[in-house]
């Protein structure tokens, strides 16, 4: 499965347990951090749990993702091969910053953090139409590096339907003003929020749609995304014709996927 879903469905669960009262104060977030060498050469493995605050009432979660290297300052890969020595790691971001604070053990840095939202940040969002904020979100957008410059230049693209929780998705899935450029380019409307996710997530690309265009297809957003779920390819295509099927529409394509008429 890929990886990126499991990571967008392991965030909306825990964003899911959080009252989503609008304007409400913004709090500092605490737990306990981790950071190590990710398998990746040029990024971190950090973890954050917040386990701690359960007991209080409170919402808790852990996560654990990838940053980059350069996404902190006050540590490097070769700090996590000091033994026993002491570190304070801050990721700086326009959500808000985070600081993680510890011993290194096993060439990892283990210890403390804490979390202040920036909410000047909050403030900027709220003018952009973008409501219902809080801390924990402002933890995700800050580890995501979600910033107000992007979203502006999103709803400049025409982009519709954008709000506090699908941001994390758009961002999940690498949605940028050059893709739904690239989109419009290709004689489509500027798609929703929520369908620019559904195509992201199932890797529509403006490459492929101009192959199935030059086939003489014309398919709409929904087709584009329910032909990639059922992997109807260029490919796919010219092999059925090649089998000599004819009439061959786009739901007819779909249906022989669905109902394994080729194989």
């Amino acid at each position: 499965m890929n990886s990126r879903r499991v990571l967008f469905g392991a965030v909306l669960v825990a964003l899911a347990a959080v009252s989503l009262r609008a304007d409400e104060t913004l709090e500092s977030l605490s737990g306990t951090c981790g950071i190590r060498a990710s398998t990746e050469s040029n990024k971190f493995e950090l973890s954050l749990d917040r386990g701690t605050e359960c007991d209080s009432g409170k919402h808790c979660h852990s996560s654990n993702m990838q940053e980059a290297l350069v996404a902190f300052t006050g540590i490097t890969l070769s700090d996590l091969h000091r033994e026993g020595a002491h570190l304070y790691a801050v990721l700086t971001a326009e959500a808000g910053t985070l600081r993680c604070s510890g011993n290194v053990h096993d060439s990892e840095l283990t210890g403390s953090f804490t979390f202040e939202p920036n909410k000047a940040f909050a403030a900027r969002m709220r003018e952009l139409g973008i409501t219902g904020l809080d801390s924990d979100k402002l933890e995700v957008y800050a580890l995501f590096h979600i910033e107000t410059s992007w979203v502006v230049a999103l709803q400049k693209a025409g982009v519709t339907g954008i709000d506090a929780s699908n941001l994390i998705a758009l961002r999940i899935f690498n949605v940028t003003p050059e893709y739904v450029q690239s989109l419009a380019a290709l004689g489509y409307s500027v798609p929703s929020a929520e369908k620019l996710v559904g195509l992201k997530v199932q890797g529509v690309n403006p490459a492929e749609i101009k192959q199935i265009q030059a086939m003489g297809y014309h398919p709409s957003i929904d087709e584009l995304i329910q032909m990639r779920i059922f992997k109807v390819t260029p490919d796919f295509i010219e092999r059925m014709k090649a089998k000599g099927f004819d009439n061959l529409t786009i739901a007819k394509l779909v249906q022989i996927r669905i109902f394994k008429i080729a194989d």
